[in-house]
């Protein structure tokens, strides 16, 4: 019986804090977007947002790459040359927060030899998107 109540509680206590929680980021439906793998943006808004961030260089913080989950993110950064036609490598550094499309984007590491390595940012919530262009300071294979 102290087993079914303690059970109980601690339902009605995770329960609480996840309401509690949403209530405190204001993200509610947001999370949700991400967690099945969407951007914040879609539509017309997105096609604004995408226009802007053109302004900006691909891989930036202001125009992240845009890709499908972290495979995408991975089949990206596996396309790019290096000046001498090299694969770079490439490591992700972490969360950098959120772009421009209202999504949490990730930071990348790549490296070629005899070259200072480079921040490539992307942003994986876009479903069906494969960027097909390359980096400034690279080039890309064909996907």
């Amino acid at each position: 019986m102290r087993r079914l109540i303690l059970a109980a509680t601690l339902l009605v206590g995770l329960t609480a804090c996840a309401t509690s929680q949403e209530g405190q980021t204001g993200l509610g439906a947001s999370v949700d977007r991400q967690l099945m793998g969407l951007s914040q943006t879609d539509g017309a808004q997105l096609e604004a947002a995408v226009e802007e961030a053109e302004a900006h260089p691909l891989g930036s913080a202001e125009n992240p790459v845009r890709t499908a989950q972290p495979s995408g993110q991975r089949a990206y950064l596996s396309r790019l040359r290096c000046a001498d036609g090299s694969t770079p490598a490439y490591q992700r550094i972490g969360s950098f927060g959120f772009g421009p499309y209202g999504n949490i984007v990730d930071g990348y590491e790549v490296r070629c030899p005899d070259a200072d390595p480079k921040t490539v940012v992307m942003d994986m919530y876009h479903p069906g998107h494969v960027e097909e262009r390359a980096v400034a300071g690279f080039t890309i294979t064909p996907s």
